[in-house]
């Protein structure tokens, strides 16, 4: 069991600079986030995006900002689960909380963060039969955890952004074979990527398959092969050890909701005096809260971390007094 101070449910950049907050209290943190990277949002979904509104930054790339992030915590040495999503939280008699994943991974904490933004992100799947059978190892996946896993493999990639484009390049280096499917001719990913896309098609290390739609998968325990129907309406197979269709996120409340907290269309009520929510020792920021005059942007979830973290101490430290620092006298000391 992961044993911690705090456990902050969502590593995007509201969860990652909450990190910060803490170390400057001593207080040790463990992240836990669906998605298989820290940023949220911004590395999934928007990573090459500028951002404007970031105080001190004219502009700053959405991927460059949770590079600094990363770089503005690293002091502080937090761990953090990757890939699995929080389903359960369990009270212990001294008010301090067991949480649980999807995965088996326990985390032993005194307090809970929710930075959860718009929530879980779950994948959007194709409209085709039997994918559950193939889902948990068995040939379908729709995150790349762990690359080495699609080593030698035949792979099959769906999708036209920036994930499948990111992902066909590096697979192409260490797979058997890979073949990307897309609806379109063009792609709604970075220039750049779709680019290199196009030059492995002409170099022969990738197939490229342009005005495609997935229709069936096949297999018997494990993935053998996927159908698609091509440009002229025929269906065609790959042979394939996995499909990866990557059709974007949908962001879910999911096993939130079940943690008996007070839920507002989908948002968590807050007290914006700290931060916290109607259960003692779990506190909300980002996004994923709401009060009277909400903003959703990233400075405003920053100021909710750095005011939540103050409170957060009176639970971890109940015996100690919390004097505050400038970090301009203080400093930043690693621990």
């Amino acid at each position: 069991m992961i044993t911690t101070d705090i456990c902050i449910v969502g590593a995007g950049p509201v969860g990652l600079f909450s990190v910060f907050e803490a170390g400057l209290l001593k207080m040790r943190c463990h992240l836990v986030d669906a998605l298989p990277q820290v940023g949220g949002q911004l590395s999934e979904i928007y990573p090459h995006k500028p951002i404007y509104d970031i105080p001190g930054f004219p502009s700053v790339n959405a991927q460059e900002l949770v590079d600094n992030l990363m770089e503005q915590i690293a002091p502080f040495h937090p761990t953090m689960t990757l890939g699995e999503r929080v389903e359960t939280i369990e009270r212990q008699e001294d008010q301090s909380f067991i949480v649980g994943t999807n995965e088996g991974t326990t985390i032993a904490c005194k307090v809970i963060v929710i930075a959860g933004g718009l929530g879980c992100f779950e994948p959007r799947k194709p409209a085709i039969e039997r994918l559950e059978e193939f889902e948990h190892g068995k040939g379908v996946a729709y995150m790349v955890k762990n690359p080495e896993l699609f080593r030698d493999k035949e792979i099959v990639l769906a999708g036209g952004g920036d994930s499948a484009l990111d992902w066909t390049i590096y697979l192409s280096n260490i797979s058997k074979r890979v073949t990307l499917v897309h609806r379109g001719e063009t792609f709604r990913g970075a220039p750049d990527s779709a680019e290199k896309v196009f030059n492995l098609a002409k170099e022969g290390k990738i197939d490229l398959i342009l005005k495609a739609n997935l229709k069936k998968i096949d297999g018997n325990g494990s993935l053998k092969a996927v159908f698609y129907e091509d440009a002229d309406k025929n269906e065609q197979t790959i042979k394939a050890d996995y499909l990866i269709p990557l059709f974007g996120l949908s962001p879910k409340l999911g096993p939130i909701a079940d943690w008996e907290l007070e839920i507002e269309k989908a948002q968590i009520k807050v007290d914006t005096t700290d931060y916290s929510t109607n259960v003692l020792g779990i506190y909300a920021i980002g996004d994923i809260n709401t009060y009277p005059g909400k903003l959703k942007l990233i400075l405003c979830g920053f100021h909710e971390g750095a005011i939540m973290m103050q409170s957060a101490f009176k639970h971890v430290f109940p015996d100690k007094h919390l004097s505050f620092k400038y970090t301009t006298v203080n400093g930043v000391h690693e621990f």
